[in-house]
């Protein structure tokens, strides 16, 4: 075949090898880049398996969208037959911290002093791992209790000020008094003790070894979540959040807030509209 003519039957490889996510073992009927309707009819069914979570269809989508627009580009297949999906919105999930996580740490040592105020710091600031694990000295103003959240190392790519707690100093001091004098501006806060920065996957073994031991589960990110919905449950704003943890709109911070059935009890108590419309009257006696 010559590039570029387009002949559907003749790319037969190419289409297997531009649909790999997509398993041909599973759907054999779909093996077969001109039956289009088996194609689309294993696709349907591959994406709508029970119990799929929002993420996981999230994936398969992207993975095979982005095959079939290529096959569609190169003239393998007509349309791309999941041009008009949409993603799935996760629910909002509650986290339950087992608090006992924070004396899990070994703080006589500089690995497990760091984890702890590590985690202190995402408890009480809200901040993304990686946004962390880029601090330096120089963004911590301990006078003022801020960090600033530099430009570049921001996920949105704006800087942001957070401001932390005088516990948290005392930690983040702890951590900062056994540093080696001879590491400098370049080595990040919260770092390896060799001085080398910290990445996702070793902080999230550090994470699962110490739920392991607990009996729990919680991962990295379980921490922001945590600080959200903590935040929330002490009287905290909700546009005030949105701010810290560095979101654009109250869309992406109404993920974080997922609420139990118990919140929105007190919250109901608290502010219900009928105490002020009928106020509560003294309770009579007993009549004679």
């Amino acid at each position: 075949m010559e590039e570029g003519t387009g002949d559907i039957g003749t790319d037969y490889e190419g289409l297997q090898r531009a649909c790999e996510p997509f398993h041909f073992r599973r759907y054999p009927e779909a093996n077969n880049p001109q039956a289009v309707e088996s194609l689309e009819r294993s696709v349907y069914e591959y994406l709508g398996e029970d119990n799929i979570k929002p993420a996981r269809y999230n994936n398969r989508l992207v993975y095979l969208s982005t095959s079939f627009n290529w096959c569609t580009d190169n003239g393998m297949i007509e349309d791309n037959p999941l041009l008009n999906f949409k993603k799935r919105k996760a629910e909002g999930r509650i986290v339950n911290l087992d608090e006992n996580v924070l004396m899990m740490p070994d703080v006589s040592t500089y690995t497990g002093l760091r984890n702890h105020t590590l985690m202190i710091f995402f408890l009480d600031t809200g901040i993304r791992p990686k946004e962390a694990f880029a601090l330096r000295k120089s963004d911590f103003n301990v006078q003022a209790l801020e960090v600033e959240v530099r430009q570049e190392t921001a996920k949105t790519k704006a800087s942001r000020t957070l401001h932390y707690s005088p516990e948290t100093a005392k930690v983040i001091s702890d951590l900062l008094s056994v540093r080696p004098e001879e590491w400098d501006e370049s080595v990040p806060v919260f770092c390896t003790y060799e001085g080398n920065p910290l990445n996702r996957l070793s902080w999230g073994d550090r994470i699962e070894s110490y739920c392991k031991k607990l009996g729990t589960h919680i991962v990295p990110y379980d921490l922001r979540h945590s600080f959200a919905l903590l935040f929330l449950r002490q009287g905290g704003n909700a546009l005030a959040l949105q701010r810290m943890l560095g979101h654009v709109d109250l869309t992406m911070t109404k993920r974080y807030v997922a609420l139990t059935n118990n919140d929105l009890k007190n919250q109901h108590a608290l502010a219900s509209p009928i105490k002020r419309l009928l106020p509560s009257k003294k309770r009579m006696g007993k009549l004679k």
